[in-house]
């Protein structure tokens, strides 16, 4: 009877994705089509569950076929990945008139990203301890052991590492392996190479103005194609959506949910805070939030469901240089650099209230303006070398637990809800580096103000349709 629910569910599916194909033929709006595909994904999810139950075979089978449609969207979206990010810094910056402003524009957007984060860990480690966690109160299970374990055997790999060799490791030595996206920093190191081949080029232009013209349109053809691309990946996004949401509810450990309620509880309460702080600032500078929001919508949704942060640079640069006007170099930086530098979800909210409910069990009081400043301060800084070693939160929570001598394993203990926490974490990451792209654009007077106020941009474009 397996392989009969099996098939039965995959024909459900099937016939769910036809409906979202026949919304996209009528021009239903993209916008629309994403949300729909949530709701019903969590739903079909849900009964899923209830129906089979998250541990079955059934589920766990039917996840794996679904899986060829969620899988394989955020496969195809961090395939366009390194080539977008590298065509994208090129073709910004030789259309520079120099590269002066080039070092300002990334410092400033490194900048702002860390100070977010830094307000991250501030809302964190309070929300903390307003709910009063403490992980001496929480259940351990031999899943839980086991992943406390593993733990502290990747701690050895990331203290191994000094803060000077994570930044040298940046520097790509072979960027076509980068390409690849062969190691943790790969990305980062993909964007330096890049920003050194726009400079050379831009240099050229005095030297050989005939050789720099060439280059310039091979560029542009290359841009021009490469968004091309990204348009055809986006249009699958609500498929994606609806797969991911189906296999990520079906197979939620809700009795853990249950079991650890209130963190999960804390935790959105510290990331809902972060998330209307974003907005905040998007409002201090005279932009209307509003406007921000119901732009970004879609790219959060997908950020959410697939808690991938490097996989939506791709909807990170279009929700930005297309709808909110954010200048295309501005845009590249914030979302590259954004997926792996300063995130405020992972590296800022997580890890400070990780070292506020474990610091109880080793006789800290978690309510210390001492204890609090130095975690604040250590999230903010290891929030940059997260990137040097893989840029997740279970890194960012080692390096932070480790650099303020507390006992790492305790963190095992919360496995049975990371994954729902992790799609909120996810999202906020995404959120914070398009926060820093438009605050960095505004201050440079290098955005859009027409493009971010015009709403027609929340509908769907010809192509998008």
């Amino acid at each position: 009877m397996t392989i009969t629910y099996v098939i039965i569910n995959i024909v459900i599916m099937l016939i769910m994705l036809f409906v979202l194909n026949k919304m996209a033929r009528i021009h239903v709006k993209f916008s629309r089509r994403v949300f729909t595909a949530l709701g019903v994904g969590i739903l079909f999810g849900a009964l899923l569950q209830i129906i089979f139950k998250a541990d079955s075979t059934v589920v766990k089978q039917t996840a794996d076929w679904i899986g060829i449609v969620g899988n394989g969207y955020v496969s195809f979206l961090k395939m366009i990945v390194m080539p977008l990010v590298m065509v994208s810094i090129i073709q910004a910056i030789t259309n520079l008139e120099s590269s002066k402003g080039l070092g300002k524009m990334a410092g400033l957007v490194i900048g702002i990203l860390i100070f977010t984060t830094l307000i991250a860990a501030t809302v964190g480690s309070t929300t903390a301890n307003v709910f009063g966690l403490n992980a001496s109160d929480i259940q351990s299970g031999q899943v839980e052991k086991a992943r406390s374990k593993e733990l502290q055997t990747k701690l050895g790999d990331v203290q191994e590492q000094t803060v000077p060799e994570k930044i040298v490791s940046f520097i790509p030595e072979n960027p076509f392996m980068d390409m690849t996206g062969s190691r943790p920093t790969s990305t980062l190191a993909v964007v330096i190479f890049s920003a050194f081949l726009g400079v050379a080029a831009l240099q050229l232009r005095r030297k050989k103005p005939e050789q720099a013209e060439m280059f310039n349109k091979i560029v542009n053809a290359l841009y021009a194609v490469i968004m091309r691309m990204v348009t055809l990946i986006l249009r699958m996004t609500p498929y994606g959506v609806l797969a991911l949401m189906t296999t990520t509810v079906a197979q939620t450990n809700v009795k853990g949910i249950l079991s650890l309620g209130e963190f999960v509880i804390a935790s959105y309460v510290a990331l809902i805070i972060m998330f209307l702080i974003h907005f905040l600032l998007i409002t201090l500078t005279g932009l209307n939030p509003i406007n921000y929001i119901k732009k970004v919508i879609p790219t959060l949704i997908f950020a959410f469901t697939s808690r991938t942060s490097a996989g939506s640079i791709p909807m990170n640069i279009e929700t930005q240089t297309k709808r909110l006007g954010v200048e295309d170099g501005i845009a590249n930086l914030s979302a590259s650099f954004g997926a792996s530098i300063g995130q405020n979800g992972c590296a800022g909210v997580y890890p400070a209230m990780l070292a506020v409910m474990i610091a109880p069990t080793v006789g800290i009081n978690p309510w210390s303006i001492g204890f609090l400043v130095k975690l604040i301060l250590i999230v903010a800084i290891s929030s940059f070398g997260v990137a040097g070693v893989g840029g997740g939160a279970t890194f960012a929570a080692l390096i932070v637990l480790s650099s303020m001598n507390l006992p790492v394993g305790l963190a095992g203990l919360l496995i049975s809800v990371e994954p729902l926490i992790d799609m909120g974490r996810t999202a906020l990451n995404v959120d914070g580096s398009m926060t820093a792209g438009v605050l960095s654009a505004h201050l440079l007077g290098k955005l859009d103000k027409n493009k971010f106020n015009d709403m027609s941009l929340t509908e769907d474009s010809d192509e998008m349709a």
